[in-house]
C-alpha cells in the first residue's frame, strides 16, 4: 500500500510562515510529479503548486513570490514554503503525487489526507 503523509499545518498570524511536508511510503516504484492542493470551505480545490521528477515548477498566481515548493527524490518527499501568508490562504491543503508502485503497470494519482492551515490574527 502507498500512503502520502503530510505535516507542517496550523495557525499563523497574517505576514507569518509555515512550511508542510508530504512524505510517500509504501511500495513506491517510481514518483512523477507531486504537487500540493488547497480546498476553503465552500470552495473547489484548486491546485497551488506542482514540481516534476526534474524539478520543474508552476504555481497558482495567488501564491507566486510567497510559496516555494521543492521535493526530496531520496525521500519521495515535497515540501511547501509558504511565507507572507494572507487570510485568504487559509483551507485544508491535500498533498498529491503521481506515481507507480511495485506490481502496476502504470502511474495513478495519490493523495494526502490533508492539514488544516489556518491564517488569523
Amino acid at each position: 500500500q502507498v500512503q502520502l503523509v503530510e505535516s507542517g499545518g496550523g495557525l499563523v498570524q497574517p505576514g507569518g510562515s509555515l512550511r508542510l511536508s508530504c512524505a510517500a511510503s509504501g511500495r513506491i516504484f517510481s514518483v512523477n510529479a507531486m504537487g500540493w492542493y488547497r480546498q476553503a470551505p465552500g470552495k473547489e480545490r484548486e491546485l497551488v503548486a506542482a514540481i516534476t521528477g526534474r524539478g520543474n515548477t508552476r504555481y497558482a498566481d495567488s501564491v507566486k513570490g510567497r510559496f516555494t515548493i521543492s521535493r526530496d527524490n531520496a525521500k519521495n518527499t515535497v515540501y511547501l514554503q509558504m511565507n507572507s501568508l494572507k487570510p485568504e490562504d487559509t483551507a485544508v491543503y491535500y498533498c498529491n503525487a503521481d506515481l507507480r508502485s511495485f506490481g502496476s503497470d502504470r502511474y495513478y494519482d495519490y493523495w494526502g489526507q490533508g492539514t488544516q492551515v489556518t491564517v488569523s490574527s
